[in-house]
C-alpha cells in the first residue's frame, strides 16, 4: 500500500485553504492534490496551484472521458478531482492532501481505499454564526449564494460523525497542529 490520501473537507467558510496551506508551509513532505474549477479565480489564486481553472466545456470533456474522481457542481460552477493527479502522488508514497467538499470525501474513499489509505477529516466551525461572519468577511458571495451555502451547511453538518476525524478550527495554528499530529500519526500506522 502507497501513500496515504488525507481528505480535508467541512463547510465553505471554515477554513479549509488557510488550514492547508498552513500544512503544506509546515510540512513539505506532503503532496497537495489540485482540483479543476470552472469558477473564475479568486484574488491572489494561480492557476495549477490552487486550481486548475478550466473553461466548461474542457471540464465537460474531462468529465466524459472519466478523468474525475468526483465532481460537483455549485452556484452554477463545477469543481472535480482529477484521479491520475491524486494516483501518481500517492504511488510515489506521498501523503496526499485533498480539500474537498464531503460528497468527494467519501467517494475519495471509496475508490482508492482498495490501494491507499484514505483518512477523512472533516473541519467545524466554532460555531454557525462565526462561520455566516467569515463567508461575510470573504466578501465573495453574493446573498443568494450564502442563502445556498447556508443550506449546504445544514447537509454538511449531518455528514461529520461519518468522518475518521473531527477538527475545531478555533484557532489556525491549532487546528494545524492537530491535523499534523493525525497524519503523523495515520502515516506511521500504514
Amino acid at each position: 500500500m502507497k501513500g496515504v490520501i488525507f481528505c480535508i473537507s467541512g463547510p465553505s467558510g471554515v477554513g479549509k485553504g488557510t488550514i492547508v496551506n498552513e500544512l503544506m508551509a509546515r510540512d513539505p513532505d506532503l503532496a497537495l492534490s489540485v482540483s479543476c474549477t470552472t469558477r473564475a479565480p479568486r484574488p491572489g489564486e494561480i492557476h495549477g496551484v490552487h486550481y486548475f481553472f478550466i473553461s466548461h466545456e474542457e471540464f465537460r470533456r474531462k468529465l466524459e472521458n472519466g478523468e474525475f474522481l468526483e465532481y460537483d457542481e455549485h452556484f452554477g460552477n463545477y469543481y472535480g478531482t482529477l484521479i491520475d493527479y491524486v494516483q501518481k502522488r500517492a504511488d510515489e508514497d506521498k501523503a496526499v492532501i485533498l480539500e474537498i467538499d464531503v460528497v468527494g470525501a467519501f467517494k475519495a474513499k471509496e475508490y482508492f481505499g482498495p490501494t491507499c489509505k484514505v483518512i477523512n477529516i472533516f473541519i467545524m466551525p466554532p460555531s454557525l454564526e462565526e462561520l455566516e461572519n467569515r463567508l461575510h468577511r470573504r466578501g465573495s458571495e453574493s446573498e443568494e449564494q450564502l442563502a445556498a451555502r447556508r443550506e449546504r451547511v445544514k447537509f454538511e453538518y449531518k455528514q461529520a460523525d461519518k468522518f475518521d476525524y473531527i477538527v475545531l478550527n478555533d484557532e489556525v495554528p491549532r487546528a494545524t497542529e492537530e491535523i499534523l499530529g493525525i497524519i503523523r500519526k495515520e502515516k506511521n500506522n500504514q
